[in-house]
C-alpha cells in the first residue's frame, strides 16, 4: 500500500492540533463539496473522480514514514492521533457521472472535526481536477455529433494527471485513450499507432523513403491502422499510403494545416483511389470549439490532447470544502463573495415527462414535494461510505460513463451549446433557516 496522506495541506495538521488541544476534535460536523460557480462560458458541470477519491480515501493512513516526515511540523499529541487514524464517518455525494450546477452539494462528509477536515485537500484535489477535465470532454462529445473521440493528451501534463485525465475523458465518452496505465488501472480502452519520428526514422541521405515507413507499419500491424499523412506532403502521403497498404487501409491522420480544408482534399483522395472506406483521423490542438468548427467537414475520428486534460480553458472545476453543520447546528461563512448556504443538504432534479431537466432543488429536511406542472423529481445524493467502509452499491466506471450519456440527453437544448450563457438550469434553495 502507498499512503496519500502526506497528499494534503499542512494547515489542515495544524488546525487538528489546536482542535485536539481544545477539546473540539470530535465535535460532529458536516462538510460539502460544492461550486459557487460553473467557470466562465460553461453551461453545466460533470461530476467525475469519486471512484478515485474512495480509492485514495483506503490508503490514506500514516505510517511510520508519514509520521517521521511530519516530525517538528506537529507536536507529539497530534503524531499519535495521526498514527491511529483512520476516517469512520459517512460520506454521501453525487454519483460519479452526474451533471451538477451552481450550488449542487456534491459531496457531503460527516464525521469528528478533525477527522472530516484532514480530508479537505484530497477531496478537492481529484473532484477539482477530474470533474474540470470530464466537463471538458463532455463538451468535445457533443461538438463530434457522434463521431469518435480519441484521447492523447498524456505528454502535455504531468504523468498521473495524465492518468486521471484519460479516466475522466472516458468517463465523459471518449472512445479510448494512448494512456497505458490508464489502460491497465482502469481498463480504458487503448489506442495508438505511429508518429512523425517513425516515418523520419527511414529517412535515406537522399530523401524520404515515407513508403518504407508505411510498409513496415503494415508489416506489423496489418491494414486495420491509421497511417499518419502529413509528415511531407500531404497529397503524396495519402497516395504513397493506399499503393502500400491497399484500398482496404482502416484510417489516415492529419495533425497539421487547415484541417477542414485538408480532409476535404483528402477525401476527394482516397475516393478517388477507392479507399471510400479509408477514415479520415485528425488532430492537433483541438477543442470542442475546432471540432464543432469540423462537424460539417468529412472526418471521422477527432485526436484531442492539450486542451483536453487541461480542461480546455478551465483546469480546475472551482469547487470548495466548507463546513456547513457543527454539532445539528447550521453555521455558514459570510464573507464577501464567498458567502456559504449553512446546514447539512440534499438535492433533487426536477424533470418534464419528456425526460428534460428543468430545475435544481437543494434543501434541508424532508423531501420537498414535486412542483406544478407534471413535474417529477429525482434525488441526486447516494451513499458512499459508511463507517467508513465504501459502500457496495457505489457505481462504476462504465456505469458512470452511461449515467452521464443520459444525463446529457435531459439537458434543454440550449444547454449543449459552446456560446456563454447561464446555467442549462437553475438552482433553487428551499426552506433555508438562519446560519451561525
Amino acid at each position: 500500500m502507498t499512503s496519500t496522506a502526506l497528499l494534503t495541506d499542512q494547515y489542515e495538521l495544524t488546525m487538528i492540533s489546536a482542535a485536539l488541544a481544545a477539546g473540539t476534535a470530535d465535535r460532529r460536523c458536516t462538510f460539502e463539496v460544492f461550486a459557487r460557480r460553473l467557470p466562465d462560458g460553461r453551461r453545466y458541470g460533470v461530476v467525475a473522480g469519486t471512484g478515485r477519491l474512495l480509492e485514495q480515501l483506503a490508503d490514506f493512513r500514516f505510517g511510520d514514514d508519514e509520521l517521521a516526515a511530519l516530525a517538528g511540523i506537529v507536536d507529539e499529541a497530534t503524531l499519535a492521533w495521526l498514527a491511529d487514524y483512520r476516517f469512520g464517518g459517512d460520506i454521501d455525494g453525487y454519483a460519479e457521472g452526474e451533471l451538477y450546477f451552481p450550488g449542487s452539494p456534491i459531496l457531503t462528509v460527516r464525521g469528528g472535526f478533525a477527522e472530516a477536515v484532514i480530508l479537505e485537500t484530497l477531496a478537492l484535489s481529484i473532484l477539482n481536477h477530474d470533474s474540470a477535465v470530464a466537463s471538458a470532454a463532455a463538451r468535445m462529445v457533443s461538438a463530434a455529433a457522434g463521431r469518435p473521440v480519441i484521447e492523447m493528451g498524456s505528454r502535455r501534463t504531468h504523468e498521473r494527471a495524465a492518468v486521471a485525465a484519460a479516466r475522466a475523458a472516458y468517463l465523459a465518452g471518449l472512445t479510448s485513450t494512448s494512456n497505458l496505465e490508464a489502460a491497465r488501472t482502469y481498463g480504458v480502452p487503448s489506442a495508438g499507432t505511429a508518429a512523425h519520428a517513425f516515418t523520419l526514422s527511414f529517412a535515406r541521405p537522399d530523401g524520404s523513403d515515407e513508403r518504407a515507413a508505411f510498409a513496415a507499419q503494415i508489416a506489423r500491424l496489418g491494414v486495420d491502422t491509421t497511417l499518419l499523412v502529413d509528415t511531407y506532403d500531404i497529397t503524396t502521403g495519402v497516395r504513397n499510403a493506399i499503393e502500400v497498404a491497399g484500398p482496404e487501409l482502416a484510417a489516415v491522420r492529419i495533425d497539421s494545416g487547415d484541417l477542414g480544408v485538408l480532409a476535404r482534399q483528402v477525401r476527394d483522395q482516397l475516393d478517388g483511389l477507392g479507399a471510400t472506406g479509408t477514415k479520415i483521423v485528425v488532430s492537433g490542438d483541438l477543442d470542442e470549439y475546432a471540432i464543432a468548427s469540423l462537424r460539417a467537414e468529412p472526418v471521422d475520428i477527432y485526436g484531442v490532447g492539450t486542451s483536453l486534460v487541461t480542461g480546455s480553458g478551465a483546469p480546475t472545476a472551482g469547487m470548495v470544502y466548507k463546513l456547513v453543520e457543527v454539532d445539528g447546528v447550521p453555521v455558514a461563512k459570510r464573507s464577501s463573495h464567498k458567502e456559504s448556504h449553512g446546514g447539512a443538504k440534499r438535492a433533487a432534479r426536477a424533470a418534464r415527462e419528456s425526460g428534460t431537466i428543468v430545475e435544481e432543488l437543494i434543501y434541508r429536511g424532508a423531501r420537498p414535494q414535486p412542483p406544478a406542472g407534471n413535474l417529477t423529481l429525482r434525488d441526486l445524493q447516494i451513499p458512499l461510505v459508511r463507517r467508513g467502509r465504501v459502500v457496495d452499491e457505489v457505481p462504476d466506471l462504465p456505469q458512470a460513463r452511461a449515467l452521464l450519456a443520459r444525463g446529457l440527453v435531459s439537458l434543454p437544448w440550449e444547454g449543449l451549446g459552446l456560446s456563454h450563457g447561464d446555467p442549462a438550469i437553475s438552482t433553487r434553495y428551499l426552506d433555508e433557516p438562519e446560519s451561525r
